[in-house]
């Protein structure tokens, strides 16, 4: 379940900064996005 929402939410993400940011930005954003969504589904203890 963890490795679902983890997969769910860093894609979901990401493709919303491509639209959203500049490229450049997006590029810069995975690794935030990587962390939030690591965070979320193996630390934050929702799952």
């Amino acid at each position: 379940m963890e490795r679902k929402v983890f997969w769910l939410t860093f894609t979901f993400l990401g493709v919303v900064a491509d639209f959203v940011l500049p490229l450049w930005w997006a590029l810069g954003a995975v690794i935030p996005i990587f962390a939030f969504s690591w965070w979320l589904a193996y630390r934050s203890g929702w799952f």
